[in-house]
């Protein structure tokens, strides 16, 4: 999306607002089942360890975005992505590969994924405007938890994990990439 959103103001080819509120539905609740399978992922590794606390509460709270979304979904009739499948590998395999280079580069993760979607529903919010007060408001909801969540990665030691700046740098464009294709498949 640009920096300043039309507003569903059209051009020709553009999606309708129809089409435009089915995509952000569509990549959201991809996007929250993405951040769930990280979160197993990470938890596959880190096991029930005391200093996996903070991981095991951001997931609790992925799990009540997601069902919103799962509702969503039906209730509006919207097709999920084709790409689930691979999102269903995808956030395990990142979850656990971060997790395996620690508690730290775990967090790195968390805080690197929900940078971008903080983002990504801000952009969100702004082009709905007053167009769907209903999704606005979730979106909203979550983005705030969201923020939360990349705060407490930080806190939790993200900043010390290796490689911080590549770790982070490589999780953004995987998860730009993944809300880019999630919208459109």
């Amino acid at each position: 999306m640009n920096a300043r959103p039309r507003r569903f103001g059209r051009l020709p080819g553009d999606p309708s607002k129809e089409e435009m509120i089915a995509r952000m539905i569509r990549v959201d609740q991809a996007g929250e089942y993405g951040a769930k399978r990280i979160y197993e992922g990470q938890l596959a590794v880190l096991g029930k360890r005391p200093d996996a606390d903070a991981i095991r509460e951001m997931a609790k709270t992925e799990d009540v975005h997601l069902a919103e979304f799962d509702k969503m979904l039906v209730a509006r009739r919207v097709r999920p992505t084709l790409l689930h499948p691979i999102w269903h590998v995808a956030g395990f395999a990142l979850g656990a590969g971060t997790a395996l280079l620690g508690r730290n580069a775990a967090m790195a993760c968390t805080a690197a994924v929900e940078e971008v979607i903080e983002k990504h529903y801000a952009e969100q919010a702004a082009l709905l405007a007053d167009e769907d007060p209903e999704l606005k408001s979730r979106i909203e909801q979550f983005r705030e938890e969201e923020i939360e969540h990349r705060e407490t990665a930080i806190a939790e030691g993200a900043q010390q994990a290796p490689a911080y700046p590549v770790l982070t740098a490589a999780v953004k464009v995987g998860t730009r990439l993944a809300i880019w294709l999630s919208e459109r498949v």
